[in-house]
């Protein structure tokens, strides 16, 4: 998928849309990427002089490819983070990166969906966390 087809599944724009490429790989797993250019909002303050995606950047660059795994279910709907957990970050991710998220549909439980997330920058692991989201009607 490329950017215009992500749109039809995250209601994500420009500054917020922050996976350029994705592919369900099967029924449980899909991959994102996106490359970190240095001009984005988030590294104007984090940090001057030596800049690095924040976390909480790098979980959303996640949660955004892992909602490729819900395509068919977002029909009229919204996915929602419900929550982060054992989130760990292992290396930085700097301008010129290349961020490659691998998610794994692990379970779900009505309209929760609950993901295995990783994030790979030249095949080294940098963050890797469990997230689960919430497919909210849109009104």
């Amino acid at each position: 998928m490329n950017q215009e087809e992500i749109k039809g599944i995250l209601p994500h724009r420009d500054n917020m849309l922050l996976v350029e490429e994705a592919e369900k790989i099967d029924e449980n797993s899909a991959k994102g990427r996106y490359t970190i250019k240095g001009d984005e909002f988030f590294l104007q303050g984090h940090f001057p002089g030596n800049p690095v995606v924040p976390g909480v950047i790098l979980c959303e660059m996640m949660g955004q490819a892992s909602c490729v795994l819900l395509a068919d279910k977002v029909k009229n709907c919204t996915p929602y983070f419900t929550k982060m957990d054992k989130v760990k970050f292992k290396s930085p991710v700097k301008p010129g990166d290349t961020l490659e998220s691998v998610c794994t549909l692990t379970r779900n439980r009505g309209a929760f969906y609950f993901i295995d997330a990783r994030g790979y920058v030249d095949g080294k692991l940098c963050v890797s966390a469990e997230l689960s989201f919430a497919l909210v009607e849109n009104k």
